[in-house]
């Protein structure tokens, strides 16, 4: 009765478990972005999408749990030959994504197998056909024609390829040291050109700075000149006209003379005094200015002065004619003319600065007990017969 009872105890036991078992079996819960592939009795019954699904229990079995997210595989460098005989170490990063898990499961065994194999075969093909210039700097043409090649490939296999990259493309140690090279070599080139175009534009900025400098100071000397002679010309009008203005006699003009020759005497360069002709008739007008004769011999100082020196003039001219040297009289005529001249000058210029005359100015530059003229004088050229004895000729 006991061995009965444990024997039955067991069985149920047994139930227990297998009822567990296979509910356990029966209910399969599928995660999110995950296909299971379903077979019963060995052959393909369905895929599982995400959520909760039954099975047979001990007739239905799962065969494979295929990823549906997008999938990143980075391939080892591979050696690659390039058409001018070089080998290049390329590393590929593949970007994939299951779109058929029945197709991935059945038609290839192992697809990132499969894929790793063709994107070596594609990218030796691909690169076989350019040289090292082309293939490091047409990454873009091989990416397309790669992705190209593998996607026709794998759709039979239930898989898209999105993009595929070229990692790295490592040409030879020595190719590498002649690439660093050049490219110095063509920055050296480059800097040289960009130093050079710098100073020659700022040699060109320099050289316009100069010549617009020398032009407005150029400029500036012109003006500055022109003013300056504006200037003078105005103060000789003034001059002119003031002297004009006072009518100056004799005794004024003996006065500035003897002023000046001190000065004459103390320069430093005065080595030589060339005394000239009339300087015997200034005198003589320096005399009359100050009062004394004037009737030194051999100093006329009027028309009529030369017959009252007796034989002295005559003499005296014939002397000068034998040495050579100009007559008295002659120059005395010859200064008077000059006189007259710069008489005229004065007149014209203070007739036409506007300025009216003045007796007044005048008076105080006469002898004494001597009357100015009633009437302002006539703006004509002064002659030898006026009243007012000519003006000593300049030294």
């Amino acid at each position: 009765m006991e061995l009965a009872t444990i024997i039955g105890w067991v069985v149920l036991l047994a139930f227990v478990i297998f009822v567990i078992t296979a509910l356990f079996k029966m209910v399969r819960v599928v995660p999110q972005a995950t296909a299971l592939i379903i077979e019963r009795l060995g052959r393909y019954q369905k895929t599982f999408d995400p959520g909760l699904h039954w099975l047979v229990p001990f007739i239905d079995k799962v065969r494979a749990g295929v990823d549906l997210r997008e999938q990143v595989v980075s391939f080892p460098p591979q050696p690659v030959i390039t058409s001018d005989n070089l080998v290049v170490e390329i590393d590929t990063v593949i970007y994939f994504q299951v779109t058929e898990p029945k197709s991935a499961v059945y038609e290839i065994s192992n697809y990132i197998t499969g894929i790793e194999q063709l994107t070596v075969t594609t990218l030796r093909n691909v690169v076989g056909s350019m040289d090292l210039e082309q293939t490091l700097t047409s990454r873009d043409q091989i990416n397309g024609q790669l992705r190209g090649v593998l996607d026709e490939a794998t759709g039979r296999w239930g898989v898209r390829v999105n993009r595929v990259e070229l990692k790295s493309i490592e040409p030879p140690a020595s190719v590498q040291g002649a690439m660093e090279q050049q490219m110095r070599a063509e920055r050296d080139r480059r800097a040289a050109i960009l130093t050079a175009e710098g100073v020659k534009q700022s040699q060109i900025l320099t050289a316009e700075g100069e010549k617009q400098s020398q032009i407005l100071r150029a400029e500036g000397d012109a003006q500055s000149a022109i003013l300056q002679a504006e200037g003078e010309a105005r103060a000789i009008l003034q001059v002119f006209e003031a002297i004009h203005q006072g009518n100056p006699d004799p005794k004024l003009l003996a006065y500035q003379y003897l002023q000046m020759l001190p000065e004459i005497a103390n320069g430093s360069s005065s080595k030589l005094w060339v005394v000239p002709t009339e300087f015997t008739a200034a005198l003589g007008s320096i005399a009359k200015g100050f009062g004394g004769t004037p009737g030194t011999p051999g100093i006329p100082t009027e028309p009529g002065d030369d017959e009252d020196d007796g034989g002295a003039g005559a003499a005296l001219s014939s002397a000068l004619g034998q040495s050579g040297l100009q007559d008295p009289g002659e120059a005395l005529a010859e200064a008077r003319r000059q006189a007259e001249a710069a008489t005229a000058d004065a007149t014209s210029s203070g007739t036409r600065s506007g300025s009216p005359f003045d007796p007044s100015v005048e008076r105080g530059q006469r002898p004494a007990g001597e009357q100015p003229p009633t009437a302002p004088p006539s703006p004509r050229p002064r002659t030898v017969g006026d009243d007012e004895p000519p003006a000593p000729p300049q030294q």
